[in-house]
């Protein structure tokens, strides 16, 4: 996949505030506040900074968390993990392998059959209702 670089001041001419305060300074919108948190509708979910596929509606779920939770990305590839240690946690961050945008945290308390929640903050996603294909 290639990169997709942009200095900081394009990414804020092209994001919202609080896209950007999610996207590029890795922070977290509140529980139960994002636009798709409940979305139940076909289709693709896509970075918002770089419009690359991530997750398919069809592996969302309803966690409890408060934030919008997939079970599995559309490919391993899509995405990138990291170890996130703010806040006294230990935490494994999730971002778009293409822009290496923030897009929330996984953790291993999801449903099969991967038992892997991708809990993601819906200010990282653009929704796509095409046909839920990339």
């Amino acid at each position: 996949m290639d990169k997709l670089r942009k200095s900081e001041e394009e990414w804020k001419k092209e994001l919202t505030p609080e896209q950007y305060h999610v996207l590029r300074e890795k922070g977290t919108e509140r529980a139960f506040s994002g636009e798709y948190e409940s979305k139940e509708d076909p289709g693709t979910y896509r970075c918002a900074a770089c419009g690359e596929p991530l997750f398919a509606a069809e592996t969302k779920y309803h966690s409890g968390s408060g934030w919008p939770s997939f079970y599995q990305p559309l490919s391993m590839e899509a995405v990138a993990a990291h170890e996130d240690t703010t806040f006294g946690m230990r935490r494994v961050e999730v971002t778009c392998a293409r822009c290496d945008s923030h897009l929330g945290h996984i953790f291993p308390d999801g449903p099969p059959p991967t038992g892997t929640r991708f809990c993601i903050n819906s200010a990282s996603l653009k929704f796509d209702p095409k046909d839920g294909k990339s």
